[in-house]
């Protein structure tokens, strides 16, 4: 059985399917995970809505908890980092991450930058020796995991040779963080046009979910394959 993380992280509620201000990160989002299901009924899938309810920014405390040695914390230690464990445990178990991540102001939102706070631990997602000779910090995260970003942006331009590409801070932010927890299997697909509202954001949209529908087949069938070998 395969394991979907499904994250939402706008701060619209809905899709744009099913009303006029809705969002298209959680319409493709959302449209993946039907996709994936209809095609394997029998994978689990865990969702989380960091757009609803964000994690706790890190703290002081936090930080001070992340970096004591785990034998060594206090009660109130393991209590600062008890969601951090939730969303790590929940990271670990998944073979793919489907994450619907909207561009605001040219990044992620906040909602989804607390998330990556908190799902780069150290001791967890990634090692980190200062006497380990070379390359001090390593990644823990099992390489197998896929993971699937989704996104949306007001105008249009932002991809790889675009003429706003290097104003795009959202998929080549989280393929960073992620890579460097050991993630390096990344697909993206985005709706462009948001802020025209025209003909041209429903062509975009359009051929968005024509590649999610594309990348559900891909994957979903390779998942198969994996299982069966």
């Amino acid at each position: 059985m395969t394991t979907l993380l499904h994250i939402d992280s706008s701060a619209r509620s809905g899709g744009s399917d099913e009303h006029r201000f809705g969002s298209h990160s959680r319409r493709l989002s959302r449209r993946f995970v039907s996709g994936w299901k209809a095609r394997r009924p029998g994978d689990a899938v865990v969702y989380r809505d960091v757009g609803a309810k964000p994690p706790e920014a890190v703290s002081g405390s936090w930080i001070h908890a992340a970096f004591t040695p785990p034998e060594n914390r206090e009660h109130w230690m393991r209590e600062v980092l008890a969601e951090s464990d939730e969303l790590v445990d929940e990271l670990l178990q998944a073979d793919v991450i489907v994450a619907g991540v909207p561009m605001y102001n040219f990044g992620v939102p906040a909602q989804f930058k607390a998330y990556i706070d908190n799902i780069v631990r150290v001791g967890r997602t990634f090692g980190f020796d200062r006497s380990r000779p070379g390359e001090p910090y390593w990644p823990m995260v099992p390489a197998d995991k896929t993971l699937v970003i989704l996104s949306s942006r007001g105008d249009y331009g932002y991809e790889a040779g675009g003429r706003l590409a290097n104003r795009n801070h959202v998929e080549p932010g989280i393929k960073t963080a992620f890579s460097y927890l050991g993630i390096t299997d990344v697909h993206s697909v985005a709706v462009e046009f948001d802020e025209f509202a025209d003909e041209r954001l429903q062509a975009s949209i359009a051929s968005a979910e024509g590649v999610v529908d594309k990348l559900v087949a891909d994957l979903s069938g390779r998942a198969g394959k994996e299982r069966a070998a």
